[in-house]
């Protein structure tokens, strides 16, 4: 079998092989050559060169889309993470109904970002109708609307990660730590916490790339209003190629957005690696 496996393995990788070229690799580079043209029609472009580029920096709408998804990602990763792990912790203690609250803080996370969107902006505007206010004209509430409607539906998925790390501790280490007499809060900082890094450089990597990339909770929450305010990367992308119709622009900021996204992704895992080997 291993010897079949050896003699015919570009025949078993060629499918694979094929379709990441298919969905991935083309469609990259194709896009990578049309964010240097201007679209005159549908189908005919005209070469700008860096024009795109350029003027993605002289976008204020861009630039604040960039610092606001920044903010975001910030607040939601951090916020998530901690309250998922305190979850995690709480779920790992023996306690009675443990599968159920498991499974009601996962299902959020089967629900589309779409629906999810449409029934948080129903929920928040209820409220803050009392208040003579609304996520389409203030953002602060949408800003912290946003967080909120990510953290609903994302805690749980992290939940079951760090409730992985945690059931993988062995039993042995936690027993030695008893016995030499260290409480919870010594156990939780000198074993647990030190132990499931790992699954914190998961998490953190999750939700960095996934908050940046947020694009359809955003657009049925808020729109990206008020005035751009609460308008994120995706989203800014999206109405600069589908709403003014300015294609080869958008592939501009799509390129860029695709190199900052892998860049902040690359240095929080070389960190969070760096963290692991320290432990």
């Amino acid at each position: 079998m291993e010897k079949a496996i050896k003699k015919y393995w570009p025949f078993f990788l060629l499918p694979t092989l094929a379709a990441f070229i298919i969905g991935f690799v083309w469609p990259f580079l194709w896009g990578i050559f049309l964010s240097f043209h201007k679209f005159t029609t549908i189908s005919k472009t005209t070469f700008v060169g860096l024009d795109n580029y350029l003027k993605v920096f002289q976008d204020s709408t861009f630039v604040s889309a960039f610092w606001f998804t920044a903010k975001f990602t910030v607040v939601s990763t951090v916020l998530i993470n901690v309250i998922a792990f305190a979850i995690a912790l709480a779920l790992t203690r023996g306690l009675k109904g443990t599968n159920v609250f498991r499974t009601v803080f996962f299902m959020p996370n089967l629900i589309g970002g779409v629906v999810l969107g449409y029934v948080w902006s129903m929920i928040f505007d209820a409220i803050l109708r009392r208040y003579a206010t609304s996520l389409a004209v203030n953002a602060t509430w949408g800003f912290w609307g946003l967080v909120v409607l990510v953290a609903w539906q994302q805690i749980g998925y992290m939940m079951i990660i760090y409730i992985a790390a945690i059931q993988n501790i062995p039993d042995s280490v936690i027993e030695a730590s008893a016995i030499d007499g260290a409480g919870g809060w010594r156990r939780l900082f000198s074993i647990t916490i030190p132990m499931v890094v790992p699954a914190f450089t998961v998490g953190l990597f999750l939700m960095l790339s996934n908050s940046f990339k947020l694009f359809d909770q955003n657009l049925a929450l808020t729109k990206g209003g008020p005035n751009h305010c609460n308008e994120m990367l995706a989203l800014n992308i999206y109405n600069s190629a589908f709403v003014s119709n300015q294609t080869g622009y958008a592939q501009a900021k799509a390129v860029i957005f695709l190199i900052s996204v892998a860049t902040i992704s690359i240095i929080q895992l070389i960190a969070t690696k760096r963290a692991e080997v320290e432990t």
